[in-house]
């Protein structure tokens, strides 16, 4: 049985053999990669399929490639992004053509999806590791840029994974290192942070937000029961559901103890991105294998990872240069 987990503890630019029969045994639904697995185009094509051959499937990769300070793959051998944020001032159409162009580099090294768009808003005092991320400061503009972008992605054969459900923008302190805390009405909520998520709760995956909303729980986001029922019931999405690192420092506890309260809340999907091979162990047992739901849900999303949409790179790019999006 497939494991209720994404895991990314990979060393480096090759699977080591304990690696791979590690994932062979721990079997997760998918993996995630980082800067650290990133060497050539030839060594992460290689890289990619050893961990669909581990797992003996074709078993989904993801990143983080969003533009800007998070994206794990640069220059020389792809393009330096501009911040998402700076992207959305020149148009729909450049945020479209920034996320297939984006997308159609990670299609060439086996990577099937990406987490992206950001659906947060960016408001005045969002923390800065997130806020350039963003594609806008208010509801109307985020839809219809964070539409675009994932329409972009799925048309190159990537994957969306929208992020970070049900709204992380009020955050104030960094959740990689704290739980950022949001005291704010729970209709005020919803008639801003909650909108793009419920506009595009079509879209196939999504990732929680590590964050505290008091007028709902008091456990964060990605652990609470509360804050997952409402992102099925009242935001509508019915997609896989993922949790955001569990390895950030805003949930307490041991990796194992973080794992299963992030099932237990109803999660699919535990993310795991830098713990050590004991902790991904710990990791695995605590998250169990994917429930039923879950696995239909898993196998709705993979359905739409079709053939990646055949067009003129040159010419998409020399659009997108036009408007500002790329270097000339």
């Amino acid at each position: 049985m497939t494991g209720a987990t994404i895991l990314g503890g990979i060393a480096g630019p090759e699977l080591s053999r304990a690696e791979r029969d590690f994932f062979r045994a721990a079997d997760p639904w998918g993996f995630i990669l980082f800067a650290r697995n990133v060497d050539t185009p030839d060594r992460l094509r290689r890289l990619t399929q050893a961990l669909r051959e581990a797992v003996g499937r074709d078993a989904p990769v993801l990143i983080d490639q969003e533009g800007g300070r998070v994206q794990r793959m640069r220059a020389p051998h792809w393009t330096d992004w501009p911040a998402p944020l700076d992207q959305a001032g020149r148009g729909e159409r450049a945020i479209w053509l920034h996320h297939h162009l984006l997308a159609q580099e990670l299609r060439a090294v086996g990577i099937d999806a990406d987490c992206a768009p950001v659906l947060d808003l960016a408001r005045d005092e969002t923390h800065p590791f997130l806020k350039n991320r963003c594609l806008g400061a208010d509801a109307d503009t985020v839809i219809r840029l964070g539409r675009a972008a994932a329409q972009a992605m799925l048309a190159a054969g990537v994957l969306p994974v929208v992020k970070h459900m049900p709204g992380h923008g009020r955050a104030r302190v960094d959740s990689h290192k704290d739980l950022p805390v949001v005291e704010a009405a729970l209709d005020e909520l919803r008639a801003t942070d909650f909108a793009p998520f419920r506009a595009l709760a079509d879209l196939p995956m999504a990732m929680t937000a590590h964050i505290r909303f008091t007028a709902i729980d008091d456990a964060p986001a990605t652990a609470s029961a509360a804050v997952i029922d409402l992102i099925r019931r009242e935001i509508g999405f019915h997609g896989l559901l993922m949790s955001d690192d569990i390895g950030m420092q805003a949930l307490s506890g041991s990796p194992a103890e973080r794992a299963a309260a992030t099932i237990a809340a109803g999660c699919d999907l535990v993310l795991s991105c830098n713990e050590t091979p004991a902790q991904m162990e710990e990791i695995v047992a605590a998250a169990g294998t994917m429930s039923p739901r879950a696995r239909e849900r898993a196998e709705a999303a993979l359905a739409l990872r079709r053939a990646p949409l055949v067009g003129d790179t040159a010419a998409l790019r020399a659009e997108l240069t036009a408007l500002g999006g790329l270097a000339a």
